[in-house]
């Protein structure tokens, strides 16, 4: 396989809602109780990773790896606007702790989708207050914590909010052409997409537009308006500007607190091809999913990269994988080569900035798939290494099976599985094959 320099971090990533069980004043534990809930199924307990962390942390240090990117809950540090809970504070500092004795590097995200419910009910994601809530958060992170951590992300998929408005602007043409059609008023076919699978996150969008209608009167009562600005909601171009903004000024507030630490951001980004008269929509995709945050990023540490597949554009648009391809659970096309091609073009256009791989991976219930798609994208990152690109770090998506947000508890993206019954863990062939890149 080739070894990595010393130095170099291999690990695995988790978020904090996905994992811990029981965020009960987060947004998204609100959502999840709601009669007409998008989601398929509660968080709940998740995979109590919140009581059982150390046997986690462990069981990742024994397979090799020496790095582990986790999520510190903004919800549960600050359950009540002002209010911060010391407890919580304290458990954070057990899990870093708890990293340190395994030699194991945490990598610290303050924000991975979910927001206290306080905040949403305040105006949310589209509202200025954010930047200086989110800033004081990270201040407070900063001191209580920042002695232990050598790498923040502030806040992961940053454009994710773009990425979810140009889907659900796709959903409602398609909605509105089945109606039409449907009412007799346009009598050509309606061309079904897999919008799902052009998101990398787990979204639903199977629900009928009578339920959103109930949901959306729901929301009244949950949060106050019939459309919270949640992190992974529609984001207008100012709220995707608050995002920005509010990434910088927490990343100004960790350094005001703790200078030496590196603070960076991740980005969703997707391997954007394009075939014949597709090339102008394609450039147009990647300026929104990536180059217009460059004025905002160019000045981190280091950037936190997040690709699972390719996206290829045709004059009329995002085109359907191939026939011949295979797809993940998540109906994205497999294709390893994504993460090679993305780390280039990123440099290409950020030379110098230190990338780290925050998230790859593949959702399958089939372990010897997930080992020949590690092997591939490991050959890739070795690759941009040998070519001098100054990739820093590798983070698998996941560590563990957990809830995949609207989707539930169906996609297995985990190098361990996890039986929900019990809690029991059951490590996969691909966590050692993961790890054996650090034991050669």
């Amino acid at each position: 396989m080739g070894t990595f320099t010393d130095g170099f971090l291999i690990g695995a990533s988790t978020a904090a809602h996905q994992v811990e069980g029981n965020n009960i004043h987060s947004d998204y534990w609100a959502m999840e109780q709601m009669e007409y809930s998008s989601f398929v199924e509660p968080s709940l307990d998740a995979v109590d990773h919140y009581n059982r962390y150390e046997e986690d942390i462990q069981m990742l240090a024994d397979a090799g790896l020496n790095a582990y990117r986790f999520s510190i809950e903004w919800a549960r540090i600050e359950p009540k606007k002002d209010h911060f809970d010391e407890a919580e504070v304290e458990h954070y500092r057990k899990v870093i702790a708890c990293c340190r004795e395994h030699n194991v590097e945490p990598i610290v995200t303050l924000h991975h989708f979910t927001s206290p419910k306080w905040l949403i009910c305040d105006g949310g994601w589209d509202d200025e207050m954010v930047v200086e809530r989110f800033a004081i958060y990270a201040k407070y992170i900063a001191e209580k914590l920042g002695e232990e951590l050598c790498y923040i992300c502030t806040i992961n998929e940053a454009n994710m909010r773009l990425q979810i408005r140009a889907i659900s602007e796709r959903f409602m043409k398609m909605m509105q052409a089945k109606a039409a059609k449907n009412t007799g008023l346009q009598q050509d076919s309606v061309k079904e997409e897999k919008l799902e699978g052009q998101v990398q996150v787990g979204i639903n969008l199977s629900d009928p537009m009578e339920r959103m209608k109930l949901s959306a009167m729901e929301n009244v009562k949950v949060f106050g308006t019939s459309q919270p600005h949640t992190f992974v909601s529609s984001a207008s171009d100012q709220g995707d500007v608050l995002v920005c903004k509010a990434h910088q000024a927490a990343k100004a507030a960790i350094k005001s607190v703790r200078p030496e630490i590196k603070v960076g951001i991740t980005l969703s980004v997707h391997d954007i091809q394009w075939i014949d008269g597709g090339e102008e929509r394609a450039k147009a995709e990647w300026e929104e999913e990536f180059s217009h945050y460059i004025p905002y990023i160019q000045e981190d540490d280091f950037f936190g990269l997040q690709n699972y597949t390719r996206s290829v554009y045709g004059s009329e648009g995002i085109q359907a994988a191939p026939k011949e391809a295979l797809l993940t659970q998540m109906d994205y096309e497999v294709y390893p080569e994504a993460l090679e091609h993305v780390i280039r073009k990123v440099n290409s256009e950020l030379p110098g900035m230190p990338i780290m791989i925050t998230e790859n991976g593949i959702a399958t219930s089939d372990d010897v798939q997930r080992i020949e798609f590690i092997k591939a994208v490991m050959d890739g990152v070795k690759n941009c290494i040998n070519d001098g690109i100054p990739v820093i770090g590798y983070c698998h998506w996941s560590l563990m099976d957990n809830f995949e947000w609207q989707k539930g508890y169906q996609m297995t993206f985990g190098l361990c599985a996890v039986d929900r019954t019990t809690q029991e863990r059951h490590p996969k062939g691909s966590l050692e094959f993961l790890g054996s890149y650090n034991k050669e």
